[in-house]
C-alpha cells in the first residue's frame, strides 16, 4: 500500500469504540443508518471482524446489520429489519475466523471478500462528489 493511500485511509477512517473488534472504517460508517422497518441489510462495518469461534457452539450471525455486538445479533432486527432474521450457525472446528461485517457475502457468515467491492463503490461515489 503506498504511504499516500495509507494517509487519505487514516483521514478519511475513524475506529469504532466498542466491546467488539476495532475496525478502521470511513467516517460516514461510524454510525448505523437507522430506518424504520428496513427490508435491506445495511453494512455494519467495511472490513470483516476477527473472532475466535468454539466448535459446537451455537452463534447467531447479524444478517441485517443493525446489531451493536456485531458481528453477532443482539435482537435489533426485531424492531429495524423484522423481515431479516440472524443466520444460525455452528463451526465445525475451533479456530479463529472472519465474519463479513458489510453483509454482502455470499457465503454467510464468513468473509468472501465482498468487502472490497463495497469500499471501492463508496471510494467511487466520493470522488465523483469532489467533482460536481
Amino acid at each position: 500500500m503506498s504511504s499516500f493511500r495509507l494517509v487519505s485511509a487514516l483521514q478519511l477512517g475513524c475506529l469504532r469504540t466498542s466491546r467488539g473488534p476495532q475496525l478502521l472504517q470511513p467516517a460516514s460508517a461510524c454510525a448505523v443508518q437507522w430506518r424504520p422497518q428496513s427490508s435491506e441489510a445495511v453494512s455494519a462495518a467495511r472490513l470483516p471482524c476477527r473472532v475466535k469461534l468454539s466448535a459446537g457452539k451455537r452463534y447467531a450471525w447479524c444478517a441485517c446489520g443493525y446489531s451493536k455486538k456485531q458481528p453477532f445479533c443482539d435482537g435489533a432486527h426485531l424492531k429495524q429489519a423484522p423481515s431479516i432474521s440472524p443466520l444460525r450457525f455452528s463451526p465445525d472446528k475451533d479456530g479463529t475466523v472472519f465474519l463479513c461485517a458489510c453483509k454482502q457475502t455470499k457465503n454467510a457468515p464468513y468473509c468472501d471478500s465482498s468487502h472490497l467491492k463495497v469500499i471501492y463503490r463508496d471510494a467511487v461515489g466520493a470522488l465523483k462528489g469532489l467533482f460536481k
